[in-house]
Formats: structure tokens, sequence, C-alpha cells
């Protein structure tokens, strides 16, 4: 019985009463590796870990990029199937367009993001409150539905204030459902490299502000069910590690929609089957694809936001083109999903969740059952599965 359901019974059968399930807080650390966990600066992290549910590494999707993880994570759908293909994408129902994490212009247009319906919206449209500090899709009417509280993401809001905000919300309207996201780590993964000392600051501040965020909600009374997750891992790269498609193709026979750690690639009218010929194959520190013929693990290659040609880096390369300015070069995500090295941090903790389960590998698909199952609202069907988490639900 859903949430809903269980509010209607109690108004129209007297003397049935029933609790609110717990809030849950969806709380999203960019970037962080599943094996960050284990480097000893993360004490909050760690306790919530050990009396309440851990993976050894969830797998993110592909592509392993921050927006279409993001996106899945909250719909249970694969990048492939939610729309949110990349971080820059294009449509062909929409020539001229170029989406792109910074042209919010374009990017806050629902046209992008109709095509799933993520867990605030279905929660919203339930009757529930839902409020959302930062998560990419959040401030975007999705369906004409918006959370009842959010904010703009902006990164010069510090960690302290978020936290702050998030009590705020719960103290004012008392949610049912929250996000809550960080971008410290991810951040210095990138500019410091992930295995500098440089990522274990933001670590711990991030995890120091995770302690405060539990001690206030401690203070007010609320036992909030807690879902920790990253939307993927962070892999050292270095720029003698970079292959050149202009070396392999002339540079005007193709145009390159995205690059870096993966390349998505439009050839130019009439030079498909010289672009085709000259890179989709295997190479020495990359593979291109047929858009059509991805690898079946990857679950990608359907949707037309898609271009034609995608090549994968090896991880550690970066794939350029000359002339381009060099993409930065100190950590990169966007690697084989299948990688250690793009596994991503999970941790459950609650009144919902035994205490002291390990959990094993699984998609980052699967998180969304989990939370309608938390929230109390049916899920929209999708790709995930509630099954990996069967050991770690408490009832």
């Amino acid at each position: 019985m859903t949430r809903l359901l269980l509010l209607i019974f109690a108004l129209l059968v007297p003397g049935f009463a029933v609790a609110a399930p717990p809030p849950v807080i969806l709380i999203s650390i960019d970037g962080f590796r599943a094996d960050y966990l284990e480097r000893g600066v993360t004490p909050n992290l760690a306790e919530l870990a050990a009396t309440g549910a851990v993976s050894k590494g969830m797998r993110p999707s592909y592509p392993t990029l921050t927006f279409p993880n993001h996106y899945t994570l909250v719909t249970g759908l694969r990048p492939d199937h939610n729309g949110i293909v990349d971080n820059n994408m294009r449509d062909p129902r929409r020539p001229g367009q170029a989406f792109s994490m910074g042209n919010r212009a374009i990017s806050n247009d629902r046209f992008w993001w109709d095509g799933a319906t993520p867990i605030w919206v279905t929660a919203e449209q339930a009757g529930l409150r839902t409020a959302t500090m930062f998560w990419p899709g959040s401030d975007v009417d999705i369906q004409g539905v918006r959370p009842s509280r959010y904010l703009p993401f902006d990164q010069s809001i510090l960690a302290a204030r978020r936290v702050d905000q998030i009590l705020a919300w719960m103290d004012e309207i008392h949610p049912a459902f929250m996000t809550l996201y960080f971008d410290d780590v991810d951040t210095d993964g990138h500019n410091l490299g992930p295995d500098g000392p440089g990522v274990n600051v933001a670590l711990s501040r991030v995890d120091g502000e995770i302690g405060r965020l539990r001690a206030g909600l401690k203070a007010r009374g609320v036992e909030a069910n807690l879902i920790v997750v990253a939307d993927h891992g962070m892999a050292p790269v270095s720029r003698d590690r970079i292959t050149y498609l202009d070396d392999l193709v002339p540079a005007d026979r193709f145009e390159m929609v995205t690059r870096g750690t993966l390349s998505a690639i439009i050839p130019a009218p009439g030079h498909e089957s010289e672009v085709r010929k000259a890179l989709v194959k295997r190479h020495p520190n990359m593979t291109c694809w047929d858009k059509a013929h991805m690898p079946r693990r990857y679950h990608y290659g359907t949707n037309p936001r898609i271009p034609p040609i995608l090549c994968l880096a090896r991880t550690g390369w970066l794939i350029e083109r000359h002339g381009v300015a060099s993409y930065r070069t100190g950590g990169a995500h966007g690697f084989d999903p299948y990688d250690p090295a793009m596994a991503a941090l999970f941790i459950a903790n609650g009144p919902a969740i035994r205490p002291g389960v390990k959990l094993g590998h699984f998609d980052n698909v699967d998180v969304y059952p989990l939370l309608a199952r938390l929230i109390g609202v049916t899920p929209v069907k999708g790709d995930g599965d509630l099954k990996p988490f069967k050991a770690a639900l408490s009832h």
C-alpha cells in the first residue's frame, strides 16, 4: 500500500492511525570513488557504513558522467532511456541547439528532461512535499512539476550553507524526500587528481558537513533514512596520454559533440564512410563503435540524441583534437563503468535499514526503486530492481 493510500485510509476509517514513513534524504558526493571510504578521513561516513548498509562499489551507468548518472539515480532509467545521454548533447528535433551543463537557457528547458519521471515528481504528484538542495534537473518544471522547495545550482554556495538549508526546509515544511549535493570531492579530484592528498581535504570537509547534518537532525528529533551515493569515481589522467582524432582523419571531416574520456562524433555530410573507416575499430588507447553496435553491457546506443560514432578512451587516456584547449588533466571520469576506478559510493542508513549489511556490486539504476520503497510511493517502471537491497531492508 502506498503512502498516499495509507493516509487516505486513515482519513476514511475511524480509529485507524498510521505514522508517516521517516523522511528520506538522498545525498550525492560527486566523484566519491568507492574506495575513498578506506582512506580513514571520513569518520562520519564510516560510522554510517558500519551501522547501516554499504556496497563494495556501485556501478555507474554509461557514460560515467555527472548529468546522466544523477538523472539515472532519481529515475531508475539508464541514460539511453531517460534522455540525458551526456553532459553535452544535441537533439535532431532541435537543430542548432546544444545542451550543456553551463548553458542554462537551453538546459533548463523541460524538453530535455521530460523523457523520464524523477522521484520528486512522483512524490509531489502523490501529495508529498519534496525539497532539493541541488540536483541536475531539480530546478526544471519536469512534466510541469517542481519540488516544493529548490534552489538552482550555484557552486559558490558552500557545503555548510547547503546543510543549513536542508535543516531549514526540514523545520519549514517537513519534506518526505530531500536531496543534498556536494561537488567538492569531484572538483578537487579533477584539479588535483584522485591519488594526491588534496582530495583527502575535500573528503574530510564534506564528511564533517554530513556529521553536522546528522547532529541537526538528531537535535530536531528527526530519524531520517539517509542514502549516500556518488555518480561515478575518478581516475588520474595526464597530457602525455592523449589520442588526437585529427591524427586519424582530417579535422574538417567530423564534429566532436563531446570530448575527453569519451567522444561522441558526427561525421561531416558526405564523409560518413571515410570517418567510419578511420575511426570505427579498436585503437591502441581507445575503441570506437557505430552507436548501433555498442557493447550490450553499456546499455547505450538507441537514443536519437546519441551521435552516430562513439569513442571510449582506455582508462587514464583522453580523446582530443589538435588546436582545442586541452581537457583538464588531474583526474577524470567517463571511463568504462566496469572499471573499479569508476565505482561509486553507496551507503544507506536509517530506521528502515538493517545495521552491518555488506552489499555486493549493483547498478545505480537500482537506487530508484529503493527510494520509492522508502518514501512510500509507487515507482514508475524502469530499468532498476529492488533485489540488491532485500537483505538491507528492516521490513
